[in-house]
């Protein structure tokens, strides 16, 4: 298997994974809703940041990575 193919794979992997997580936060009542994730209603406008979910991710996906990468 070709370097490019492997890498395709691994982009698809990633894909479905963040699909399954996507679709399973109703049930995860943390994602989200962490110290850190910001929030901002006003009247006709919602600004949210996740900042600390995406940090938690980040992490995640980093020693995902390294491990497959061994």
């Amino acid at each position: 298997m070709t370097e490019a193919g492997k890498i395709l794979i691994t982009i698809g992997i990633v894909l479905v994974l963040a699909g399954i997580l996507i679709s399973s936060t109703d049930k995860l009542p943390f994602i989200g809703k962490l110290p850190g994730d910001f929030l901002i209603k006003k009247e006709g406008f919602t600004f949210y940041f996740p900042l600390t979910t995406s940090i938690i991710v980040s992490v995640i996906l980093s020693l995902l990575f390294k491990l497959f990468n061994k």
